[in-house]
Order: structure tokens, then sequence, then C-alpha cells
């Protein structure tokens, strides 16, 4: 069992009061807190180690690169990439996702197939709806079901050889649903077709083994696992890495250099051009190690009890409706009070000092199915308490006589 007063005395901002009311922080899914031992970090790097990295042969630069590299291995290690050269640092996953799009402009053409789920976050929609503008490709969608479930049966009848590529997400930002995403890599390949997946939303609540699920693409952001804001890994199967050229041109992602002719490095810095965030990638790595230490077994137990209990106590309202249904479900509720705007409650809710988040949530297809225009997102992480659950439905109670 979690100490969880100890695990949130580790993180100073939920101490801290908004609009005089004890803050209760239910929008994870944005972005997760930061434990002391993060922010430590960051200050660490720059009290201390402060240089540009793999360029200088100065101490500072030497122990800024060990540090670095170190992190790399560490993200490895905690997604199991057979070799650290296939996790490459990016600002976050969208990023990642454009990169891998940017890839497959010189492989795809008028006919090929790209597909999406209707599930997707904007960031999993546009790069490949650019993509297709540019390469005369199509854009086909699987679709979902009142529960906010993918069907698997129509993703079935969309593969074919035509499709080349796949982006999904693990775990939907917008309902919580958890995709059957070994299912659909294995169906990927089985007509030839790559697979991106989405992990932003996974990686919080569990560990991906991209070994495992044989994917050939993994993102991720890593301010959403207790880390830093600008920073994020693409994880990709070194010989599809090999396949594309570089995203950016510039310092370090070179080998040599003339007026005639560039030539590339090698795996990872092909991709990693300029100066990173380095500060952030390094302190990543301090993030996965705190989450491990945690434990994400712990992590699941802790956070499918706060939805169990914050589905049962929500339901208590009349006229509430909950969006995202699915049985395979993370800890993301999203609701709506018949009659009322979901952004009036989180307005009303905010000044109580309950942080949800409110609008379609960069999932507009997802809010057209249901016909709304928006959701409350309640996104709890292993932080948080039944407690502040309690305090939340009263909160969303007194908005709701308030706006009838």
């Amino acid at each position: 069992m979690l100490d969880i007063q100890k695990i949130r005395s580790a993180f100073p901002i939920l101490s801290q009061k908004v609009n005089g009311k004890p803050l209760v922080y239910f929008d994870n899914g944005a972005t997760s807190q930061k434990p002391q031992v993060v922010i430590d970090a960051i200050a660490q790097y720059y009290q201390e180690i402060n240089a540009n990295i793999h360029r200088g042969v100065h101490t500072l630069s030497q122990l800024a690169t060990d540090a670095y590299e170190i992190s790399r291995g560490k993200v490895q290690n905690h997604i199991n990439a057979k070799y650290p050269h296939e996790v490459l640092f990016t600002s976050g996953t969208t990023f990642g996702i454009n990169l891998v799009a940017n890839g497959f402009t010189s492989i795809l053409k008028p006919g090929d197939e790209v597909l999406v789920s209707s599930l997707e976050h904007h960031s999993n929609i546009v790069p490949w709806q650019m993509l297709c503008e540019k390469t005369g490709a199509t854009l086909k969608v699987i679709p979902m079901n009142e529960k906010g479930e993918l069907i698997m049966e129509e993703y079935d009848r969309l593969l074919s050889p035509k499709t080349k590529i796949v982006a999904v997400n693990h775990i939907s930002n917008a309902l919580g649903t958890i995709n059957p995403i070994k299912y659909m890599i294995d169906e990927a390949h089985k007509v030839g077709a790559a697979i991106l997946i989405d992990g932003a939303q996974a990686v919080p609540h569990l560990k991906p083994d991209v070994q495992a699920l044989d994917c050939d693409f993994y993102v991720f952001s890593g301010h959403k696992m207790c880390g830093p804001t600008g920073t994020g890994v693409l994880y990709g199967k070194e010989a599809w890495l090999n396949k594309f050229p570089p995203y950016q041109g510039g310092g370090e992602m070179i080998k040599e250099v003339t007026f005639e002719k560039t030539t590339y490095a090698d795996l990872p810095h092909k991709f990693e051009a300029g100066t990173p965030n380095i500060a952030g990638g390094i302190v990543l790595g301090t993030a996965i190690d705190y989450m491990n230490e945690i434990g994400f077994e712990n992590i699941q137990k802790q956070e499918l009890e706060l939805l169990d209990y914050a589905t049962k106590r929500l339901l208590e309202i009349d006229g509430l409706k909950i969006f995202g249904t699915s049985e395979a479900k993370t800890s993301v509720i999203s609701f709506n009070i018949e009659g009322i705007h979901p952004y009036d409650i989180g307005t009303i809710i905010d000044k109580l000092g309950i942080a949800v988040r409110t609008g379609h949530h960069c999932a507009q297809p997802i809010m057209n199915f249901f016909g709304i225009p928006g959701t409350i997102r309640a996104s709890f992480s292993f932080y948080n308490t039944k407690e502040e659950i309690d305090l939340m439905v009263d909160a969303v109670k007194k908005a709701q006589m308030m706006l009838t």
C-alpha cells in the first residue's frame, strides 16, 4: 500500500491554496505535478554541470554529456528498447509524431492509405492529414462506439495492402479508454503496415514494453509522468529510423559538412539537431527513477481505486452523464450535467479550489460523435485521494444548484 500522505508531501504545489481553498488538482491528463526530487534535479544541473553536450573536451561538457546519455539509457531500460540509439529525445509527443509523419513523406504515394482512429488527440490527426495532402495518400478513420471503444471489426475491414502506417493512441486523453494495441499492432503487421502508438496518456499509468508490443514507433511526453515540460521520447525501430531522412538540419546531426555535400550522423544524433533541452533530458531520467520507485503496480492500484470511487460518487448527481464507459479504462472521467455548459461548471468549481479540464480536450471528433461541445474532465494521479474526490463532488453539486 502506498503512503499517500508521504507521497503528497513530496509535491510542493499540492500544499498550496487556490482562491483560499486547498488545491484539488484533477488535471493530470494535461500535465502532472512535479516531486521535489525533480525540481531539485533541474536546479542541480544548472548549478553544477551546465554545459553543452557531445561537443566539448572540457570537464563540464563531459559531465553533461554523460548525464544526458545515462538518461537515454534509463528510458531505454524503462520501455525495453533493444538499443539506446532507438530512443530519440524530443520536445514532446507532438514533435515525435510529426517527425515520423515527415519520414513517410518520401515513402507514401497516391493510392496509399493512412489509418487513424476516432479517439485521437489532434496531434495524432493533423500531422497525418498534412502528410496525405503532400503525398496524395488517403486518410481512413477507425470508428468508435457509444462506450468510447474502437470497433475492431471495422479496423480489420479497413486494413489492406494499401495501408502503410497506422497511428493510434494507447489511451484516450478525452475518455480514458485503453485501446487493444497489441492486437492492432499484430494485425497491422499482417498487411505490411507500420504502426505508431501515441503513449502520452499511457506512460503516467503503466510501463510500455516496446519489444513485447512489437510496435514500430512509440511516442510520449515527459511532463505527464512527473518530468519537466518540453521533454519527450520517440522510440523507433532501428530499421525504420535508418530509412528516414533527417527531420531538421543543423549542428549535432551531421558527420561532415562541405558546401558541396553534407553527410549525416548516425542514430540517434541524426534526429537531434541543435542544442537540446539538456536539463530536461537529464531530469526526465530522474522522473522515471522516481515513478519506478513508487512502482507502476502500486500506481495502477491506487488510480483504479480512485476511478471506481469517483465514478460511483459522480453518478449520485442527478442529470450527470459520463462519456467513455469502456471496461478497459484508466483514471479519467469525462462528464456533463444535463442543461449546463461544461465551462460554467469548471469556472465555478475553480473558485472552490478544484482544478479540472473543460472543453474538447483537443479531441473535437470525439465531441462531434457524442454531439456535445465538450466535457468536464477529471483525471487522477497516484497522489490524489478519495477525500479530494469528495470535495470535487460537493463542488459540482454546488455549481449545479447555482446554475439551475
